[in-house]
């Protein structure tokens, strides 16, 4: 399929400039004016929109298997509700269990990621360590296009990668040319104050943020922050969501360290007053970890991303409906975590962003799109409107409103943490690898029609961080 886009207002690379779009064989062919294009041709009239980059979200969970269920959103589900906002691609997790073979985990995931109908690519989990994932690391990096990978600081018993599991993993991926990851938050405390919060008869979702205090994470951040600086190697914090940790960030980079931030639109929007709702299906649909926080702690992170000490803005996008969260009726930490939104991140993000004149329409698409592609190296073959850029586009309709809700929303869950807010600023079209998969509130998302995205090392910085990394050790050596 052919699509020139015309008459829209193309927001990329931190300008606008008004030029038509033309795309063939999945590919930006041609931008500018009056453009020749073949007769069967699909057009689009933009007049009075935006033609941005596709949306990425950077952390989502589809279709994956936590506290003793399975999330309800699979890969088709969710990246098709993804497309009918505006999201081009993810960047799932590939989570191993501990002692499980990293490159079994990672087939695992990839064979469920074929149902996808937009792009795809993967962060894998470090969860234990031995010379075997050492090597399976190197595999992941330079033969399937793997550039980053996780480290839960959180999840004791279960999943959490200690301090030598992360001194081992941040120093490979230094090695490798691969960027950390870190859900940073202090699972020893966590785990001692669910104890102790249980033991106190607090048994409800109002035990959940009680049990992750802001200091938890920030210790983690500070941790995480401090093992990547001893090592050399950049770290990109996941879901930040206080004050305190956003500190430890902006601390971090204003003394020429290498730390990138996310932040999650749910985070920015939803505080922790739902946790006390009398209700527990409605107060146990909101538990993800780290919680939603109190407003003094949103309002930092709007100036984190304004300030640029947060990049990327992400979902967390990990589906569980009442019947599952019904398992913490009498333990809130038996709740399973996680929330949905890949549907509206970006037109939550565009009402209360730029509409409230926090961010321009430039800045909304770096933090949207852009950065996220930069950070872990698919830029600008992603995250950019120019020739040769991959034709994933949404024109986004600054006019356009709707009223969000669980009855209509096309995320597979019974629940919307964002039900009832009524946002203006939707896309009219969304367009993935060239063919138009959303158009004027009609999806056509058709089942793995999703391409996985490799995503190359990062080697001429790195390459710069171990020679330096080195001549330290030398030096160190000498005195």
């Amino acid at each position: 399929m052919s699509i020139l886009i015309k008459n829209g207002t193309i927001v990329s690379d931190g300008q606008q400039k008004n030029a038509d779009v033309y795309c063939n064989e999945s590919v930006i062919k041609a931008i500018g004016q009056d453009l020749e294009v073949p007769d069967n041709t699909h057009i689009i009239d933009a007049q009075g929109q935006y033609v941005m980059p596709g949306g990425i979200d950077p952390h989502t969970h589809m279709q994956l298997p936590f506290m003793g269920t399975v999330a309800t959103e699979d890969f088709y589900t969710g990246t098709a509700a993804g497309l009918a906002g505006g999201t081009t691609m993810i960047i799932d997790f590939v989570i191993p269990n501990p002692q499980q073979n990293l490159m079994e985990a990672y087939h695992t995931w990839k064979d469920w990621a074929e149902k996808s109908c937009s792009n795809y690519s993967f962060h894998v989990a470090i969860t234990w360590w031995d010379e075997t994932v050492k090597a399976d690391m190197k595999t992941l990096v330079e033969e399937e296009g793997v550039n980053s990978f996780k480290h839960f600081m959180a999840y004791k018993n279960a999943i959490m990668a200690d301090d030598e599991i992360m001194y081992n993993s941040f120093s490979r991926s230094l090695e490798l040319g691969a960027m950390p990851t870190c859900h940073a938050e202090n699972g020893e405390m966590v785990f001692q104050l669910q104890k102790q919060l249980i033991d106190q008869g607090i048994t409800g979702p109002e035990g959940h943020p009680l049990s992750r205090p802001p200091a938890a994470e920030a210790e983690a951040a500070n941790r995480a922050i401090k093992i990547a600086d001893v090592i050399g190697v950049p770290v990109y914090l996941v879901h930040v969501s206080t004050e305190d940790a956003l500190d430890e960030i902006t601390r971090a980079r204003s003394n020429g360290q290498r730390v990138y931030g996310e932040c999650l639109a749910g985070h920015l929007l939803v505080d922790e007053s739902v946790y006390l709702d009398t209700n527990f299906e409605r107060a146990a649909a909101h538990v993800m970890s780290p919680p939603f926080r109190a407003p003094e702690h949103q309002k930092a992170l709007w100036k984190g991303l304004q300030s640029g000490n947060l990049q990327t803005t992400a979902t967390d996008h990990c589906c569980f409906c009442a019947e599952q969260k019904a398992a913490g009726k009498d333990d809130f930490s038996k709740i399973p975590n996680g929330t949905a939104g890949v549907e509206d991140r970006m037109a939550v993000l565009w009402t209360h962003g730029v509409s409230t004149g926090k961010f321009t329409p430039e800045e909304f698409v770096d933090i949207t799109s852009s950065n996220a592609a930069k950070i872990f190296n698919i830029h600008p073959r992603k995250g950019s409107i120019q020739v040769g850029s991959d034709a994933d586009i949404v024109i986004w309709d600054p006019e356009l409103t709707k009223t969000i809700s669980a009855k209509t929303h096309h995320q597979n869950i019974d629940f919307n943490i964002f039900e009832g807010m009524e946002v203006k600023g939707l896309p009219s079209y969304t367009i993935c690898n060239g063919v138009l998969k959303y158009a004027n509130g009609e999806l056509m998302a058709e089942i793995g029609s999703g391409q996985y995205i490799k995503r190359p090392a990062f080697r001429s910085i790195f390459n710069a961080l171990q020679k330096q990394a080195d001549l330290n050790e030398a030096k160190s050596v000498k005195r």
